[in-house]
């Protein structure tokens, strides 16, 4: 089961990702960004003609709650472990019953502004960060890359993490070998 602890290794410790790793990188990268461009293009109209907050924004919070403690842990080097998603989720518990008291829904213009918000920043970091990980061969985690790219221009060596969610750690054990 993948934990949301905070482990990083010492530097060098982790294999780079070879093509097939950063090959993967690219595809989540670049799903990431489809849905941050969808987002994007829905911002004017978070609800639709029957009052309900769209299903695009609806489909992203069940993944970004899943999500949402690892890119926090691991890309800001935290040990909050499930913390940053029951804070979530009680976040938007909160935002839903305050729609309710205010627009008599709990499909209401706040909380779909505040799902949007929420998943936009979460599937940007997340994209940006698998990205530049299959820029530069960050080796285990993508919520490093940013981490991997500071250490490299500044000569300061940084921890790494290995993928605790997904195929990709065992994508970079198997290329290693």
């Amino acid at each position: 089961m993948a934990t949301t602890d905070l482990k990083l290794d010492e530097p060098g410790t982790l294999p780079k990702p070879g093509p097939v790793g950063r090959l993967l990188r690219l595809a989540f990268g670049l799903s990431c960004v489809w849905f941050v461009s969808e987002l994007i293009g829905v911002r004017n109209d978070l609800i639709d003609s029957q009052d309900h907050i769209r299903a695009l924004i609806w489909n992203g919070m069940l993944p970004g709650l899943l999500l949402i403690s690892y890119v926090v842990n691991i890309g800001f080097s935290r040990s909050w472990k499930k913390w940053p998603a029951l804070v979530s989720a009680a976040t938007l518990l909160a935002i839903a019953a305050l729609g309710y008291l205010l627009e008599g829904s709990f499909e209401s213009s706040i909380l779909a502004r505040t799902l949007w918000t929420w998943e936009l920043y979460l599937f940007g970091h997340l994209g940006a960060s698998f990205l530049l990980a299959a820029l530069i061969g960050t080796p285990g985690c993508e919520m490093r890359a940013m981490h991997d790219l500071y250490s490299r221009i500044s000569g300061t060596p940084t921890q790494a993490h290995y993928c605790p969610v997904g195929p990709l750690n065992s994508v970079d054990r198997w290329e290693a070998r």
